[in-house]
């Protein structure tokens, strides 16, 4: 995750100062408009430059945090997000939101700090790009059981996924489910996957014991 902030006299892309004048919070109307105005209008600055950077908008949401607020973006991709390319997520948007304030007074009122980070493994899978984006992980989701029958909670490795259905490998063998008979699936911590060596066990390749990474170790 990276973090920019603004104070409460910023200064834009040109050095030149933005309005800062007048009551601060959420209940003013302004140029901005009302809170819901203000929301959507971050959206509309916030998701074309995420999606000209390639990634894929997951979440966009203002929050106070004291006498500030907190805009949180949530990015992601095929393959993932590393910390450069949120790095740089970070900056545009950044940049896009300076710009957009200079044209049409702030977006959000007073003091804001901009989070940026890629999803973590608690957030729900609700799309197919996310079951997509999980194949290989092990998944705990809900199978919706239709007007007459009972929903069912099912644990299984996701095996295939595409824009139409789920393929998930459980206890019972095989399953696929269309994306409308699932409710949101979430990914189960593992400390080793199935297909990896397991975790380095503190002795070189002779058996002994490297003093070196256990010195490493403790500190």
């Amino acid at each position: 995750m990276t973090q920019r902030g603004r104070a409460a006299k910023p200064t834009g892309p040109t050095g030149r100062p933005r309005r800062t004048g007048g009551q601060r919070g959420t209940d003013r109307v302004g140029r901005g408009g009302d809170l819901a105005t203000r929301r959507a209008r971050l959206h509309q600055v916030v998701e074309p430059v995420v999606q000209g950077a390639g990634y894929d908008l997951e979440d966009l949401s203002v929050s106070r945090a004291g006498r500030r607020h907190v805009v949180q973006v949530i990015v992601d991709a095929d393959g993932g997000v590393d910390l450069d390319a949120v790095a740089d997520v970070s900056r545009a948007v950044s940049a896009a939101l300076d710009a957009a304030e200079e044209v049409g007074g702030d977006i959000v009122a007073g003091e804001y700090q901009l989070e940026v980070s890629s999803p973590g493994v608690a957030r729900p899978l609700t799309l197919p790009r996310h079951w997509r984006r999980n194949t290989g992980r092990l998944v705990r989701f809900t199978v919706r059981g239709g007007p007459e029958a009972v929903d069912r909670q099912v644990t299984g490795r996701v095996v295939e996924a595409d824009d139409e259905r789920v393929v998930v490998e459980t206890d019972a063998g095989r399953t696929e489910w269309r994306h409308a008979e699932l409710g949101p699936g979430r990914v189960q911590v593992e400390f080793t996957r199935p297909g990896e060596p397991d975790a380095f066990d503190g002795t070189d390749e002779a058996g002994d014991f490297d003093d070196d990474d256990v010195e490493d170790e403790e500190r």
